[in-house]
């Protein structure tokens, strides 16, 4: 069996100008959120990211719908982009012993696989970097790969780490965050430990076995809330839109809708008074310090929320800027994108895919250079590069490659 070279192909339509890790080969055993966001923030910086999906349905997200697009799952389109997708049965042995060789020509291997599930198919960060002590292994559940009985969902981490708790108006029950947080963290911290691993690997020639947890990554976002516990002892409690230690910090009613503030220093309050043309609020012996206003929160707010009910949202906006006051709108997720904040950063793109058309995604976060990595692939349909990959990377021929092909329908096989 012959194996290509380490070094990726390059499978960019437009190979200029180069990305960070170009030349980066990524097999990509994941499925859901977690792990394809981490495997797509790779591939967004330039990494051939072969997506390794089942015969017949694929990655669970391409059945996660409404809304679909021509068939395809809006959720999966949304964090698939600039990979390859093949198609491998890992219950036989042919599709092991392919996903094992493809393993063995990459430099990162990413799984979110059930614990466990890796080492019964033989794929797991001892069999792998046993065989390529440089492998960079990444692998990604709830709770970690020595708690196999809990189930990985987003929804589950949110309660164990205690996010859900600060969550949502202190009158009402414990509420998950808009955006699946535990998974995108997740991925998020997955991508960054990869990153490092490859810096490191570059001066030792040695990888790393990485192991991320849902829970672990919404427990390292606590950071103040958790020093107030570690502090005082007392868990924080949900307070809504306001802040624990700095006021007035919060959202409040105009009379067309709703601004978010941020008042974080003494000087700022002095200020903010002006803009309200509350003078005596400013003098207010309550109020003179950030500790003080904290302990008249009662007292303070619905002084401030009376007085921003008699201007616009938007009259409100552009007085609390000319005072230097931090201030802004709160948006829906459609206003949101067709504000100038992501307009101008490139933040929504659109490109075409082979069956659900032309379809927009959100882009990337960074800026390298002044510019947005491209969307160089649109999201794969389910096996589209196998042929592809089996041939360039493990040298099959045709009849190689259809014995692991699924059988179509009427195929005896």
């Amino acid at each position: 069996m012959k194996v290509g070279s380490l070094s990726a192909p390059d499978v960019r339509a437009n190979p200029t100008p180069p990305l960070p890790l170009g030349g980066l080969r990524v097999l990509d055993f994941t499925h859901a959120l977690s792990g394809p966001y981490c495997t797509m923030l790779l591939a967004d910086l330039g990494a051939d990211v072969i997506k390794v999906e089942p015969p017949g349905l694929g990655d669970h997200a391409r059945l996660w719908g409404p809304p679909f697009l021509n068939g395809e799952s809006s959720y999966f389109l949304s964090v698939n982009r600039n990979k390859r997708s093949i198609s491998l049965d890992l219950k036989t042995e042919a599709g092991r012993a392919a996903a094992t060789v493809l393993a063995l020509a990459s430099d990162v291997v990413v799984e979110n696989f059930r614990p466990g599930t890796a080492a019964r198919l033989k794929l797991d960060v001892q069999t792998l970097r046993g065989m390529r002590p440089e492998l960079i292994y990444a692998s990604i559940s709830g709770f970690g790969q020595n708690r196999p009985t809990l189930a990985g969902y987003d929804q589950i981490a949110q309660g164990t780490s205690g996010l859900m708790s600060l969550t949502g108006s202190s009158d009402g029950p414990p509420t998950k965050v808009g955006v699946p947080v535990g998974d995108i963290t997740a991925g998020m911290f997955a991508a960054h430990a990869i990153l490092a691993a490859l810096v490191e690997r570059a001066r030792t020639g040695v990888g790393r076995a990485i192991d991320v947890a849902l829970n672990d990554s919404l427990l390292a976002l606590l950071t103040y809330q958790a020093g107030r516990l570690f502090a005082t002892g007392e868990s924080p409690s949900r307070i809504g839109n306001s802040h624990a230690t700095i006021a007035p910090y919060g959202t409040f009613e105009a009379a067309d809708g709703y601004v978010n503030v941020a008042v974080g220093l003494d000087a700022q309050f002095q200020r903010f008074c002006e803009a309200l043309d509350a003078p005596e609020l400013a003098t207010d012996s309550r109020f003179e310090t950030n500790a003080l206003r904290q302990a008249a929160l009662q007292e303070l707010i619905p002084e401030v929320q009376r007085r921003f009910r008699s201007r616009t949202r938007q009259e409100w906006l552009e007085r609390l800027e000319a005072f230097g006051i931090p201030a802004g709108p709160i948006f829906d997720i459609e206003e949101a994108f067709a504000s100038p904040l992501a307009a101008d950063r490139a933040m929504r793109v659109d490109i075409d895919h082979p069956t659900a058309g032309v379809i927009s995604q959100v882009g990337a976060p960074w800026k390298l250079d002044g510019a947005s990595s491209p969307v160089r692939m649109p999201p794969p349909t389910l096996g589209q590069h196998t042929a592809e990959v089996l041939h360039d990377i493990l040298g099959y021929d045709a009849s190689q490659v259809a014995a692991l092909m699924p059988p179509s329908k009427g195929d005896p096989r």
